[in-house]
């Protein structure tokens, strides 16, 4: 039997783990917490959340 030659693609898969899981987990808090403080009428916390959550921890839970 001949054996196959790994792709680019098989290699760069991505491999989610438990830090995965965390950041993902923490960026969706974190946006939520900030579309609910926004609903309160908050112009300085919420759009603080919103950057955090969608700027630094969701890409972290992607490429981490």
């Amino acid at each position: 039997m001949a054996r196959r030659r790994k792709t680019a693609a098989a290699e760069a898969s991505l491999r989610f783990s438990k830090a995965n899981l965390w950041f993902a987990l923490a960026g969706l808090a974190t946006v939520a917490a900030g579309y609910y403080v926004l609903s309160l009428g908050s112009i300085t916390l919420a759009p603080v959340l919103l950057v955090v959550g969608y700027v630094v921890l969701l890409p972290l839970a992607i490429i981490r």
